[in-house]
């Protein structure tokens, strides 16, 4: 043995884990929309919900990324706790699905050609080589990301294959045959040493791997191998609490502690189980064969699908057990706990769920926003001291999750691969800027009404006419714009900007027409400014429903982005009959409904 070998032996290692890495987080984002559809979906039936966890960490290749998933739906309160158990156990059984791969290894291909493509070292290559196919070609729309997968199956199965080399070389030091003894006549130490790996490695299927490969040496045994595989579950199961436990919710933390309960379960069980049928003699057969890459995978699938079956009954009681380890802290919660707790970095991996846990804040910000502005224009009617509060409570909430959703859109960009997922975040971090300045436009209204109460001053019944005027047009538009986000409606964007126009004209007309009543006495003078000051508010938020028309536009057009300002300078020139036609129609609406039909 030399530093040679171990430097081949550590570069297989890493190859492999990065292998692993690539495939699984090119498959979460690539089916990340069905992950969110299908866990949303999860009745109370455990049964159902296990055979989900199976499913999709099969597919993700990761038990720790469905559990974390996991836990992130249940804060976000997707998911209740119980529904989510059967999940958890379903992964566990899931992610043995790796090592049924990895077994690939033995394959006998010396019979027939077929059975020679099956082998890792003809099915590494052509992975690898469709793959970078796929990646320079940019067949279809997610060819990137399938490419991806399978230059992460390639370089999995090439890191595989480098170890085992290297630990083939390494085999004549002598040095493994006694590590692997000492594992054989010592079980507490093959448990605490497979728990080690698994936490270290933070993940089982990468744990099991290496000691697939390392079955190529020839000197494990069954009674090596088995304490070493219960111990990768504990191993692998903290790792996963600690992340559940990160910046969540009880419920979520559950979800890690009974995890950590399970695999304590299966351990127990397994080790108990095989001590008893050794006594018996059950296993002499066994005990001493020496462990191909095949007979590991067999017995970690086949100890994960016997505690499986046997453990489902005992979910009821371990999240009983749950609830007594993890207390609920009274907290006073806000009315919009439920989205903002959404926001969870567990979903980074996953795309869709984040970005739809951002979409449901964003469209929460929107709500309260229009919502304070519609009382905003209460008080201008009758002042109420009380609606005021409320206004400003609601805008301290709306500032929070504004910040909240911006921060976590900061901590998701550096997870993004696609482009068209770095143009969302784009877009909506634009957009929450220009909700939450609805909120603030919102409270200046209601502070310019608390100015008009505190001087004693009305305004009179032709201004308060005119204003309902354009509280209908500013309605409108905000109508517009929640379409316009909500459903990515590029009709409704573009009926956005002759309604700016529009407001901006009606303001302008105001103006005329509150100073002509002050000439006559008809309008108080001292009211002048305040008045002044809530046709600026008026017109800025048709300003803030054009920026939220823009971000969507850009985002369905792209290449309008390096000069929107000229795109839309030529709407308001007259350069578009559509934009045309809906100024005419808006102009015609609302201009008539000023006292007088005034123009």
């Amino acid at each position: 043995m030399d530093i040679f070998h171990v430097i081949s032996l550590l570069g297989g290692l890493a190859m492999f884990l990065y292998g692993m890495r690539l495939m699984g987080d090119s498959l979460k984002e690539n089916s990340s929309g069905t992950l969110k559809r299908v866990m949303g979906k999860v009745t109370d039936n455990a049964f159902k919900a296990f055979l989900l966890g199976v499913a999709v960490t099969a597919l993700i290749q990761s038990s720790t990324a469905t559990i974390v998933i996991t836990a992130g739906l249940v804060s976000a309160g997707i998911l209740t706790l119980r529904q989510s158990l059967g999940i958890l156990v379903g992964a566990n059984l899931g992610t043995t699905v790796t090592g049924q791969i990895i077994r690939l290894l033995d394959i006998d291909a010396s019979g027939t050609s077929f059975l020679r493509f099956l082998q890792p070292s003809t099915l590494a290559p052509i992975a690898l080589i469709i793959g970078i196919v796929l990646i320079m070609g940019s067949f279809f729309k997610n060819a990137r990301s399938v490419g991806n997968i399978a230059i992460g199956f390639g370089i999995l199965f090439s890191g595989l294959l480098n170890m085992t080399g290297a630990v083939n070389s390494l085999t004549e030091s002598g040095v493994f045959e006694r590590l692997f003894a000492s594992l054989g006549d010592n079980p507490l130490l093959g448990y605490l040493t497979g728990a080690a790996v698994a936490f270290i490695l933070q993940s089982s299927s990468a744990a099991v791997g290496i000691l697939q490969a390392f079955s190529a040496t020839g000197m494990l045994a069954f009674k090596s191998i088995y304490a070493v595989i219960v111990g990768i579950y504990l191993g692998d199961c903290v790792t996963t609490a600690i992340v559940c436990w990160i910046g969540t919710k009880a419920d979520a933390r559950r979800v890690g502690i009974v995890n950590i309960l399970y695999n304590l379960g299966k351990s127990v069980l397994v080790l108990a189980a095989i001590a008893v049928v050794h006594s018996l003699g059950l296993l002499d057969g066994l005990w001493d064969r020496t462990a191909n890459s095949g007979m590991i995978a067999n017995t970690n699938s086949i100890f994960n699908l016997a505690c499986a079956l046997l453990l489902l009954p005992t979910l009821r009681f371990l999240e009983r057990l749950s609830y007594k380890l993890v207390r609920d802290v009274p907290v006073k919660e806000s009315k919009f706990k439920s989205v903002t707790d959404a926001l969870n970095p567990v979903f980074y991996d996953t795309p869709a769920l984040a970005f739809q846990s951002c979409y449901n804040l964003l469209l929460s910000v929107f709500a309260a926003s229009r919502t304070n502005i519609e009382k905003s224009f209460r008080l201008l009617n009758k002042y109420d001291p009380a609606l005021h509060r409320e206004i400003l409570a609601d805008e301290d909430e709306i500032d929070r999750m504004s910040d909240r959703v911006n921060n976590y859109m900061v901590g998701f960009l550096p997870h993004l691969q696609n482009q068209s997922h770095v143009a969302m975040v784009d877009q909506y971090y634009r957009v929450t800027s220009e909700f939450e300045r609805l909120g603030d436009h919102g409270v200046n209204i209601a502070e310019h009404a608390a100015t008009l109460h505190k001087n004693n001053t009305v305004l009179s019944a032709a201004a308060l006419s005119e204003l309902a005027v354009v509280e209908s047009a500013i309605m409108n538009i905000l109508d517009e714009s929640e379409h316009t986000f909500h459903r990515r409606d590029e009709e409704a964007a573009r009926r956005i900007e002759p309604l700016v126009q529009v407001i901006k004209e009606l303001t302008a007309v105001l103006k005329k027409n509150h100073l002509k009543r002050m000439s006559t006495g008809e309008c108080n003078v001292y009211a002048n400014a305040t008045y002044t000051d809530l046709l600026i508010e008026f017109q800025r938020i048709g300003d803030v429903c054009s920026n939220v028309g823009i971000a969507t536009i850009i985002r369905l057009h792209p290449d309008l982005a390096d000069h929107e300002h000229v795109y839309f300078d030529r709407l308001h020139a007259g350069g578009d009959e559509t934009f045309d036609a809906a100024y005419e129609r808006a102009h015609q609406r609302y201009f008539a409904l000023l006292p007088g039909g005034t123009k």
